[in-house]
């Protein structure tokens, strides 16, 4: 069985969600690889969409909330520090005489 949105053929559940309420999810959740300048400048067009959502569709509008809230998996970015090694010592086999 094939699920059909707006004349679309979704192939991801995120392609359902996002024909199906007409919400973009990363404009509610981010990147991991925004800059805080994205992250704000996304965070108020967000607020904006959410806002007219309310006015026209709650179970939408309510739907963007969580999202909102939710946070997108971060990048590990380096430090700047060398990562700590483990020093490996290898034991050599003596052979003990006994004299």
């Amino acid at each position: 069985m094939k699920t059909i949105v707006a004349g679309r053929e979704p192939v991801t559940p995120t392609e359902f969600i996002e024909l199906a309420l007409g919400i973009d999810l990363e404009l509610f959740t981010g990147s991991a690889t925004e800059s805080a300048m994205e992250r704000m400048a996304r965070l108020d067009v967000a607020h904006e969409v959410l806002a007219e959502l309310r006015e026209s569709d709650p179970e939408a509008a309510a739907y963007a909330e969580s999202l909102l809230r939710t946070l997108p998996l971060k990048v590990q970015r380096p430090s700047g520090r060398r990562p700590s090694r483990t020093v490996r010592r290898t034991v050599a086999a003596r052979s003990a005489v006994a004299a």
